[in-house]
């Protein structure tokens, strides 16, 4: 196999002859799986029992074929030994911490993570008395003091959302290995076509496979890449808790990964033009961007990122309902909460937080930010479309 990514996303974890003479993998679409006699049983049991990677499929929670050639296909790009598909992005953070902490245990989360998962630790984790310190994206200082004796895991998203934050990894990874801690990062903003978390020394990566790896706003989907070690406790966890990804929306985002490469080039070159423009233009009061020098982690983003994503955060000018004017004069963007897929899609974000202005607030969103995830049309169009919003306002 080639070690170009772009063939990887469309060869790798795959078989090159497939059932039936098919050229794209099949949509094995079962709960069960059979045995053809008592022997056939104690042999799975005994390749099972040895964990044997290749060990055939027993019933649908715990693995399918065509799952399993997604996973095969991820952790090639992520530079993993193995992968483990989820239900969902959340499945898969929230099954990945419970897998690996236990009551009394403790962990860091660097500010700016989702705002979900920051509420998993916040309302659900105290349930099981494991206990979360937040620290902010920018101190190390701040990070080191968090932790404890009882610290078991550092939990980041890189960059960040919707301030598109970059820490720095390599320096977190050396505070974790000081310390005997695991480290785990969303990368979903990132993908493995602009940042590959395992090769600077971190231990998981998680992503929101509904996003750019699926790409086309289609399926739901979570992922985890690691090391068959550290992910075995999660693989069980996963039987247990049952959050396995259907076969369907494994075929998609297996036909979403093959054009992973293209797409995000496109979308990296859609975020930096749209990102310098929005910064020149005198409705827009500030732009976050990791790709513009103005953005506080402007210079470890180009020391570790080969592009910055399609998604541009802004503050316009005005109040919330200047803002929403803005939003509601875009004529080419979808109006809602997600990103990463071919169609572009833009939001207040602050609307879809709380109706409440305190919550807003409380939650770090500005009313008048809009988060503009930039999809695969040119970018002539996009700035004409903003262009004329930004001046009709």
């Amino acid at each position: 196999m080639s070690d170009h990514f772009s063939t990887k996303a469309v060869h790798a974890g795959e078989e090159k002859r497939k059932p039936y003479g098919a050229l794209t993998t099949p949509i094995v679409q079962t709960s069960t799986f059979t045995f053809e006699d008592t022997a056939e049983i104690l042999d799975y049991m005994q390749h099972k029992a040895a964990n044997d990677p290749q060990v055939r499929d027993e019933y649908g929670r715990y693995s399918n074929p065509t799952q399993t050639a997604v996973e095969r296909k991820i952790a090639a790009l992520e530079s993993g030994e193995q992968c483990l598909l989820f239900a969902s992005g959340m499945c898969a953070i929230t099954t990945a911490i419970l897998a690996l902490l236990s009551s009394g245990d403790h962990i860091i989360m660097v500010n700016g993570i989702y705002r979900r998962t920051r509420e998993f630790a916040v309302s659900f984790l105290p349930r099981m008395k494991i206990e979360t310190t937040f620290v902010p994206v920018d101190d190390l200082l701040a990070l080191k003091a968090a932790i404890r004796s009882n610290t078991r895991l550092i939990f980041a998203e890189i960059p960040t959302n919707p301030y598109l934050r970059v820490f720095d990894p390599e320096k977190m990874v050396a505070i974790a290995r000081k310390h005997n801690l695991l480290t785990a990062i969303d990368s979903t903003f990132a993908t493995p076509v602009n940042l590959r978390p395992l090769e600077l020394g971190l231990d998981l990566v998680i992503h929101s496979a509904t996003k750019y790896l699926g790409g086309h706003n289609d399926l739901l989907a979570g992922a985890v890449i690691g090391s068959s070690e550290l992910l075995t406790p999660i693989k069980e966890a996963r039987g247990t808790l049952g959050g396995v990804s259907g076969s369907h929306d494994a075929y998609l985002l297996l036909r979403g990964l093959k054009t992973l490469d293209l797409r995000l080039r496109r979308q990296n070159e859609n975020g930096q033009r749209v990102a310098e423009f929005l910064e020149k233009h005198p409705a827009v009061q500030r732009v976050y961007y990791p790709g513009l020098p103005s953005h506080p982690d402007y210079e470890i983003a180009q020391r570790y990122m080969t592009g910055f994503g399609g998604v541009v955060s802004f503050d316009i000018k005005g109040d919330t309902e200047k803002t929403s004017r803005f939003i509601d004069r875009l004529r080419l963007p979808y109006i809602g909460p997600t990103l990463g897929g071919v169609e572009s899609i833009a939001q207040q974000q602050a609307l879809f937080i709380s109706l409440d202005a305190v919550e807003r607030r409380k939650a770090g969103i500005s009313d008048n930010l809009v988060r503009y995830a930039l999809g695969i049309e040119d970018a002539e169009d996009l700035i004409a479309d903003l262009k004329q919003a930004l001046e009709g306002l």
